[in-house]
């Protein structure tokens, strides 16, 4: 096809492309727009010339966000815009084919508009399917997994493909979400999917089965971290109700899930104490169910964590057969007496609605007395609450209560809400016959939430604002107005910054984290009115009626203490680091937010000229004498006197919920032993005392830890904050003082610290002995390449050489390509299109990573 004069010759491509990459060097992206706007004009076959452009158009390069090939493209897709008459239709079949043929080897890259703009220029969802699935095929043997994923969906390929070979690898890579991508749309893929992933939550499911069917995969430690129980169940169940699937295709994620929570209430009942005998009941019933696995599993644990008369009356509940019963249940059994035989579900609750001394000096208690609380659940009782509730001016405090369902059913329907006002509290009773549903309760919750005239305080809102769309699908369907809100959740988080901006000198009652149990509005109502609440009764039956004094009581307590907080607040709101009119505070979040960015932004010029790019976030970290945030930290801190530590020389071990701060330390060269999932806590203490190591943990283990190693070598912190924070407070508190030569000296998959340097020649060997650079082709192409740029790229040790230890590549077996501790190179994590461009590869000799 001809688009220019017939005497005109036509442009050269390759004079085209020589044209835009100077222009692209040289940064004059401006010049580069109008030149290849003119230069696709003069070109006799724009179709070609342009594949011609990009096959020999370089990759990434540093500090670009994107290739030259990308924005030549995205000229080419503004310029034939204007000249619809370039389309393949133009053209032979055969030449049309040709086009698509070429461009689809150019789908290796892994942005939307790349890939988009070429299916779209040359029509590539028209070519034949097979031709798609032998280039999706192709991609997957070179282990690019997501890429193939990817244009699967573009190409909308995906019943032409395996499901389990397209989705494995990418669960196995932490691309779950590419995963589902993949499924989504096509219902028996999506209960594919699932069915698989619930399949693997199986007991007796083994990792090498994977090994097995998919020997290319090169499960590492870190890999089959992806493929633990409790990651996947979260997953399966998660998934269950995206693609709203039967449960019962789902036995093993469910059955793990339960068994988890059975776990949970042995914990919350035998070992922290926190939950009543009846809740106990409640939620071991409404867990167990009829799954005589469950049942057993629940004797077995009440034996070890209780007694065996316990374990026999539960034994003889469930008539568990005898040869399931562990030792001694069965004896026990028979020298039960009668009465004694079944479990007393009776009431056994306090009756008396003035507390026990002693449990008013310890918890918040509601001024009010029992005639003060009113139960609405009839449309009369309804009519009385709205005249005082929607009072113009009235503050409401608004809180709500829901069955727990310990993560078997993501979203509960409410059971119960809590409006307290300044002299009584109402408690809407949703599990009332009828009531919910009545008309005028649902205007009622609308009218409530909509008012701007009444003031609604809340702590942390969001949840209870999912259940209540969960209650009542048609406020979603004619969504509900919020006005008139304020969430204490801020405030709370405001009160916290406040704290740690100030000086130690500031009040003591507000500072956060400091030998304190208590979390969220309990903690808020400890540092505002002095008492924290009583959370005994938090996890009740609350669709169970009637409910007990001591649930009424937690319930009303619940919602009125927000106006006492909120009055104290709004009293004197310096003394907390709050302003004078409180309901600025949530859009004050935005200021907040800002803050954070312009300091995030001023870190990342920090970054520049300290020649930290490879690093995200890392910074040097000088101690400060007058750290506000040490009482967020909890151990000995060292001697002020002590002189900067090098990260070699602080050895630590991660409890496994702080396993994101333990890859951060390890890129700065930390020496970092991390536990797995499964580990227990006193692993940790294990390792400090054989080792010599500092404990870092969270949460309640820190108690137990301490007291298992010796002054100082247990550190506590906060986790709810990122990893990024929690790692600088790590580094001030031991006066460690990274530099950029430290920065990724230690492996971050594994720990080690001994590296050896590759060759190109070398890793071009291994690929071809592995099979995994079969095409003669490439390899040509890959050497014209090596040409264009070995001017410009010349071998070098990277700056963090002089913090590792290098090995010698004579140690690598020949034969096996394995370091002497058995671990092979990662050679499947070499992508072919990268051996150009790099001509020194680093290897870590532990894990094998590249």
């Amino acid at each position: 096809m001809s688009h220019t004069t017939p005497e005109a010759p036509g442009l050269d491509p390759a004079m085209l492309r020589d044209q835009l990459f100077d222009l692209w060097n040289r940064k004059d992206l401006q010049m580069l727009h109008l030149a290849a706007l003119q230069g696709f004009s003069k070109l006799s076959e724009p179709l070609e010339a342009l594949l011609t452009i990009l096959e020999s158009c370089p990759g990434k390069q540093k500090g670009r966000s994107h290739t030259l090939g990308h924005h030549i493209l995205m000229e080419f897709q503004t310029w034939i815009k204007e000249h619809p008459q370039v389309n393949l239709s133009s053209v032979s079949e055969q030449q049309a084919v040709a086009l698509q043929r070429r461009a689809l080897n150019l789908l290796t890259d892994t942005q939307p508009n790349f890939v988009d703009s070429l299916i779209n220029i040359y029509q590539l969802n028209s070519l034949d399917p097979a031709i798609l699935r032998l280039h999706i095929t192709g991609l997957h043997a070179l282990n690019c997994y997501k890429e193939a994923a990817t244009l699967s969906i573009k190409l909308n390929l995906q019943e032409e493909l395996n499901m389990e070979e397209m989705c494995v690898p990418l669960i196995v890579q932490d691309k779950m979400s590419v995963a589902v991508s993949f499924v989504s749309g096509y219902s028996h893929l999506e209960e594919r999917l699932v069915k698989l992933l619930d399949s693997w939550c199986h007991p007796s499911f083994c990792v090498a089965e994977l090994n097995s069917q998919f020997p290319r995969l090169n499960l590492t430690k870190q890999r089959m971290e992806q493929i633990q129980p409790k990651m996947l169940t979260k997953h399966v169940l998660r998934l269950m109700e995206k693609f709203k699937i039967d449960k019962g295709l789902c036995p093993n994620a469910l059955h793990k899930r339960r068994l988890d929570s059975l776990r949970f209430l042995m914990y919350k009942r035998f070992v922290d104490k926190g939950m009543t005998e009846e809740n106990w009941i409640d939620h071991v019933q409404y867990v167990v169910a009829d799954d005589l696995e469950l049942q057993i599993h629940l004797v077995e644990m009440l034996v070890r964590y209780s007694c065996l008369r316990k374990a026999s009356q539960w034994s003889l509940r469930y008539n568990i057969p005898r040869y399931r019963l562990p030792y001694g249940v069965w004896e026990t059994q028979q020298s039960l007496p009668r009465a004694l035989q079944q479990i007393s579900l009776s009431d056994t609750a306090e009756t008396e609605w003035e507390s026990a001394q002693s449990h008013c000096e310890k918890f918040y208690q509601v001024p009010l007395t029992k005639d003060k609380v009113h139960f609405v659940d009839t449309p009369e009782a309804l009519e009385r609450c709205q005249s005082i509730v929607l009072k113009e001016g009235v503050v409401v405090g608004v809180d709500m209560e829901w069955q727990p369902t310990f993560g078997c059913i993501s979203t509960q329907q409410v059971a119960l809400i809590q409006l307290a006002v300044s002299d009584q509290v109402f408690l809407v009773d949703l599990c009332a016959r009828r009531f919910c549903e009545h008309p005028e309760t649902i205007r009622f919750i609308r009218s409530l939430f909509s008012q701007q005239s009444v003031l609604k305080l809340g702590y942390g809102m969001a949840g209870d604002l999912k259940c209540l769309l969960a209650t009542w699908p048609q406020l979603q369907e004619d969504p509900l107005k919020m006005e008139g809100m304020l969430d204490l959740l801020s405030i709370h988080k405001k009160i916290q910054h406040s704290a740690l901006s100030r000086t130690q000198n500031g009040p003591k009652e507000v500072l956060v984290g400091e030998d304190c149990a208590e979390k969220g509005l309990s903690l808020l109502v400890q540092q505002v009115l002095g008492r924290p609440l009583d959370k005994t009764e938090q996890m009740s039956n609350w669709e169970k009626r009637p409910l007990r004094i001591s649930q009424i009581r937690y319930a009303v307590a619940d919602a009125y203490c927000l106006l006492e907080v909120y009055s104290v607040l709004s009293r004197n709101p310096a003394s907390f680091g709050l302003p004078d009119d409180l309901r600025s505070v949530s859009s004050s979040q935005s200021e907040m937010s800002r803050d954070k960015k312009l300091k995030e932004k001023k870190g990342k010029q920090t970054k520049q000229t300290l020649e930290k790019e490879e690093c995200q976030g890392a910074q040097r970290v000088s101690p400060s004498r007058s750290d506000p945030e040490k009482g967020v930290l909890y151990g000995e801190k060292p001697s002020e006197d002590s002189p900067p530590l090098p990260p070699q020389q602080l050895r630590v071990v991660c409890d496994n919920m702080l396993q994101g701060l333990g890859r951060y330390l390890r890129c700065l060269g930390v020496d970092v032993v991390m536990l797995e999932n499964t580990d227990d806590h006193r692993v940790a203490a294990k390792l400090a005392q054989t080792e010599g190591r500092v404990i870092l943990t969270c949460g309640q283990p820190f108690q137990t830890l301490r007291s298992q190693v010796a002054e100082g070598r247990c550190l506590s912190l906060d986790c709810s904050e990122k990893a990024r924070d929690q790692a600088v407070r790590v580094l001030k508190h031991f006066n460690v003082q990274p530099t950029p030569s430290d920065i990724f000296s230690r492996c971050q998959a594994c720990n080690s610290d001994q590296y050896v340097a590759v060759p190109r020649d070398d890793m071009v060997g291994m690929l071809k002995k592995k099979g995994l650079l079969p095409d003669q082709d490439n390899t040509d192409l890959m050497h014209q390449e090596e040409e264009k740029h070995d001017d410009i790229l010349t071998p070098k040790l990277p700056r963090y050489a002089l913090q590792c230890r290098w090995a010698s590549l004579s140690g690598l077996d020949p034969d096996t390509l394995t370091f002497p501790g058995g671990a092979p190179i990662q050679l499947h994590t070499v992508p072919p299109t990268l051996l150009p461009r790099i001509p020194l590869f680093y290897v870590c000799t532990r894990c094998g990573k590249v």
